[in-house]
């Protein structure tokens, strides 16, 4: 059974803890929008579930009916509530709790060590759901898909399409990965404390087989250029780019960064990988 509000008050008084806002805590209370995600995610037994700053375990207890889960914690003050929580529903033994940093994770090893499907699931802190979506994406092909309550300013960013405003780096970089998808708006009520901010529930599918590039130069071009994104791109990156790979890639050079396709990024990156070689 999913914490209530007034489940999580008590809770919070007898261990003595206040929701953090400088790491961004806002936890889920809301049974609905739990069963949502799992529903979204399909979550079957087999699968490997993922779930990065578990809070009050919410969304654990739930998930580890399905699945066994690995959720990864960092406020230390929250691990003995989160025990105490999982303890008293029943499903320890089917959840492993890791105190760690997310951001600081070497992800090639922790999930070599960890073999499965994987599937990520969580209720991201808005501190860090930007940076650590696409660490997963780059670092972590193990995890095939992704089901996360983000910033809706940040889902959009992440499934924005060419040529919108909200299109930029996070777009780019991470649907070179994947397929990106806004499942739906999660309203401010179903948190605790209630933000002031609405949030979104965000869906990557991981790409069987991306195009090759050399990554490095990919994200670099990218970033520079949006660093700039109101110049042409002849202005903003074409000090470091022949003509002529512009031209390979059929792309103007009088283009503005959000007006490019993840291939287009794709072809100027190997053109430039080519000419520098």
């Amino acid at each position: 059974m999913t914490l209530g509000k007034k489940d999580l008050i008590d809770l919070m008084e007898r261990h003595q803890i206040k929701p953090s806002k400088s790491l961004g805590q806002n936890f889920v209370i809301d049974p609905n929008t739990i069963h949502k995600i799992i529903r979204e995610a399909k979550v079957k037994s087999e699968d490997q579930i993922l779930e990065i700053g578990p809070g009050f375990g919410s969304l654990t207890c739930e998930l580890s009916k399905f699945s066994s889960v690995v959720a990864i914690e960092y406020d230390r003050f929250l691990l003995p509530a989160l025990s105490e929580v999982l303890n008293d529903h029943g499903v320890e033994q089917k959840v492993q709790i890791i105190h760690a940093d997310a951001m600081k994770i070497p992800w090639k090893t922790f999930l070599s060590e960890r073999k499965g499907t994987w599937k990520m699931i969580s209720n991201l802190p808005y501190n860090i759901a930007s940076p650590l979506l696409i660490n997963i994406l780059e670092q972590a092909p193990e995890v095939e898909e992704i089901y996360v309550m983000v910033q809706k300013e940040v889902a959009e960013r992440f499934a924005a399409i060419p040529g919108t405003s909200a299109y930029g780096i996070p777009s780019v970089k991470s649907q070179y990965w994947a397929e990106a998808k806004i499942l739906g708006r999660i309203s401010p009520e179903v948190f605790y404390p209630i933000p002031r901010i609405d949030s979104a529930l965000l869906q990557f599918k991981r790409r069987t087989s991306p195009i090759p590039v050399n990554i490095k130069i990919f994200n670099q071009i990218v970033r520079n250029a949006f660093t700039h994104r109101r110049k042409m791109l002849r202005k903003s990156i074409g000090h470091a780019i022949n003509p002529s790979v512009f031209d390979e890639a059929n792309i103007d050079p009088r283009q503005r960064p959000e007006e490019l396709s993840v291939k287009n990024w794709i072809d100027l990156a190997n053109g430039l990988h080519a000419e520098n070689q």
